[in-house]
């Protein structure tokens, strides 16, 4: 099975919000999780290509620049997993990581998975917003359970 239907970009303001990988500044998003950073994953550059290729990938702009990313690991009916959710700080406190947060829990493909999972450090506030909720045994992980 084929999945062909393009979800459409957004705007919120003067940003951006796009599910299109083509139109992502891959550059960024290495450096993003690549780099040693305050932001950084720790992945390796080698498996760089695999995560882009094997993710739903979500970008942000502002004035034709990227400023955010996320992506969703899932097999599109049970399960998701949201990593890598940044806002660039310049741009944080002005409701685009709310913005992008809607953006992704209303993409086509991804709005009836029955179960999601995430972990944070220090966003709690955000991801409470659209139904998660933290896990007893673990504090940095919150899930999302759609009763559809």
């Amino acid at each position: 099975m084929t999945y062909q239907q393009t979800y459409p970009d957004q705007a919120f303001g003067d940003y951006h919000f796009t599910a299109t990988k083509r139109n992502l500044d891959l550059t960024y998003v290495y450096n993003l999780l690549c780099l040693p950073s305050q932001y950084s994953t720790g992945l390796p550059a080698e498996r760089f290509p695999a995560v882009v290729k094997n993710s739903t990938c979500f970008g942000v702009f502002y004035q034709g620049k990227q400023v955010g990313y996320a992506r969703v690991i899932t097999d599109y009916s049970e399960f998701a997993s949201l990593w890598d959710v940044f806002i660039d700080e310049e741009h944080r406190h002005k409701g685009v990581g709310k913005a992008l947060m809607k953006y992704i829990m209303e993409h086509p493909r991804l709005k009836n998975i029955f179960r999601w999972f995430l972990m944070t450090e220090d966003a709690h506030g955000l991801y409470q917003k659209y139904g998660f909720k933290t896990e007893a045994y673990n504090p940095y992980i919150m899930m999302r359970v759609n009763s559809q």
